[in-house]
């Protein structure tokens, strides 16, 4: 049997960041695997007389990329994602980049960790923010399983 590999070190301060582009590949696919087909996100002629007179991304989105960064990169495989705060503050559209920044802000018992999230566009404008709450890995897979 291998050794058992050492746990991850973890600090606060810690940061990962992810971008990517929304583009409509993206936002057809989303809507395919979650059902939510709304107009705003699909039909150019609705979203065209809507306020935002465009299509824009559906916030889901921008949560997987949540997803994705805590359970690939930081604090990666065998996190386990508890919970999520997020304040929507402006639309992302077809065509932005968006940039997630992960930052862990704080170590909890139990090997729980806090970590800001916050995402922003080619703009710097921040699109989201909110605070992550996970199980930090270590834990999950019992030693030589």
């Amino acid at each position: 049997m291998p050794p058992e590999a050492p746990a991850p070190a973890f600090h606060v301060g810690q940061t990962c960041i992810h971008e990517q582009v929304v583009d409509d590949a993206l936002v057809r696919a989303f809507a395919e695997v979650s059902g939510d087909r709304n107009p705003i996100h699909l039909d150019e002629a609705v979203a065209k007389a809507s306020r935002f007179g465009q299509r824009i991304a559906h916030g889901g989105i921008l949560f997987g990329m949540i997803s994705r960064v805590l359970g690939m990169d930081m604090p990666g495989l065998g996190t386990v994602y508890l919970s999520q705060t997020c304040h929507f503050l402006h639309p992302v559209f077809l065509g932005d980049r968006v940039r997630l920044e992960a930052t862990l802000v704080e170590l909890l018992p139990k090997q729980m960790a806090r970590i800001s999230t916050v995402i922003t566009k080619q703009t710097g404008e921040v699109v989201m923010d909110g605070e992550a709450e996970v199980k930090l890995p270590g834990w999950l897979f019992r030693p030589g399983a």
